[in-house]
């Protein structure tokens, strides 16, 4: 295929599994992904281009080109009309925590570029897809915590002193912005997106890959960053997303929603097929059984918890049910967001709050 051929397909990607410390067999065991590792799996990358660990395209004509190559020979026809970013510029995971997550944050934009010499920041959004009963979460700091109290509880690692503790429940979603502080686990099951970016700042004394020590030396060092990054008044929640009827038996829930991405939960019987328009790329994750996914461009079975990255050119997809499905992307707020809701009945004030400003 030639640079200029814009005749994309679903496509279907390499994935990135990840052996950190607080991970388990849940991705394998309980949502029914197969092909894993033996070993303890804390994330799989489903969709990414971070340097070092860019996806491969694995089916049709482009098999064995990266995501990135991909992005670079047909960026409208991938994305959209219109786009011309370096990246592809979503990550998508889901994560097993099986044990609990360090305590850490991602810098924002303005303190990715200025700290850590990266083009962007980390917003990250979690959809809890399952949870033990009392499973909670840490995220944002208390209101009234000054940032001399918070360095000190950080190195005490008293975090509950300082830190918001959430009760996570299944099928909500929290919008963690960049500079927040945040952990969730143990016995918890997530589907992340997140902008494109591994930049994190920890204020753990392990090592999250093999839960060695933190020298004190290297301690103080990572907290000094941490403190420079991290925003004291962010305080998000969990929300239950705001849901549409789309057909027959068909629900589309809006799940979050900002400038960085949106991610929707779509959920058919059998009366009708799910059917879905959309004019940028979509990162389609299977929540549930296996399922037949038809494009005008191609044709894919996709099973338990697997991806399937559908390119804008596509243009609609259909599946028939049952089927439990995740459609995650980088919208165009008014026409993706704003558009649906504002037809479906919710008003411009919920909108205001629902949608998620820059970080």
């Amino acid at each position: 295929m030639s640079a200029g051929d814009t005749a994309l397909y679903p496509l279907r990607l390499t994935v990135t599994a990840k052996p950190l410390v607080f991970g388990g067999h849940a991705i394998a065991r309980r949502l029914g992904r197969t092909g894993l590792p033996d070993w303890s799996v804390a994330e799989t990358w489903e969709c990414s281009d971070v340097e070092g660990h860019r996806s491969v395209v694995t089916n049709g004509s482009l098999a064995g080109r990266t995501l990135h190559q991909v992005l670079r020979d047909h960026p409208e026809a991938l994305m959209g009309a219109g786009f011309s970013g370096a990246r592809f510029p979503l990550l998508t995971k889901f994560i097993d925590a099986t044990g609990t997550l360090p305590v850490h944050l991602h810098a924002d934009d303005e303190a990715a570029r200025r700290l850590e010499g990266q083009p962007n920041g980390k917003t990250e959004a979690w959809h809890i897809l399952d949870a033990a009963p009392g499973a909670t979460a840490l995220c944002g700091v208390r209101a009234g915590v000054t940032a001399d109290r918070l360095r000190a509880a950080l190195e005490a690692q008293d975090f509950d002193a300082v830190l918001r503790r959430l009760p996570v429940r299944a099928g909500e979603t929290l919008y963690v912005p960049g500079g927040t502080l945040h952990s969730f686990g143990p016995d918890t099951l997530v589907y992340e997106i997140e902008q494109t970016s591994d930049i994190q700042q920890h204020a753990m004394r392990w090592n999250m890959e093999d839960g060695s020590p933190v020298g004190e030396e290297e301690h103080r060092s990572h907290l000094d960053m941490l403190m420079r990054q991290a925003d004291l008044e962010c305080r998000p929640d969990f929300t239950p997303g705001l849901g549409i009827a789309v057909g027959d038996g068909v629900e589309r829930v809006f799940l979050c929603a900002g400038p960085y991405f949106a991610l929707e939960r779509w959920r058919a019987g059998t009366a009708e097929p799910l059917r879905r328009s959309f004019a940028t790329a979509q990162i389609l994750s299977n929540a549930g059984a296996p399922v037949r996914v038809e494009t005008g461009m191609g044709s894919e079975e996709l099973g338990r918890a697997e991806t399937l990255l559908l390119p804008a050119a596509c243009g609609e997809v259909e599946i028939t049910g049952p089927a439990d499905v995740l459609f995650g992307y980088l919208p165009d707020l008014d026409r993706d967001v704003r558009g649906p809701l504002l037809a479906a009945g919710y008003s411009p004030p919920l909108l205001r709050r629902f949608i998620a400003p820059p970080a």
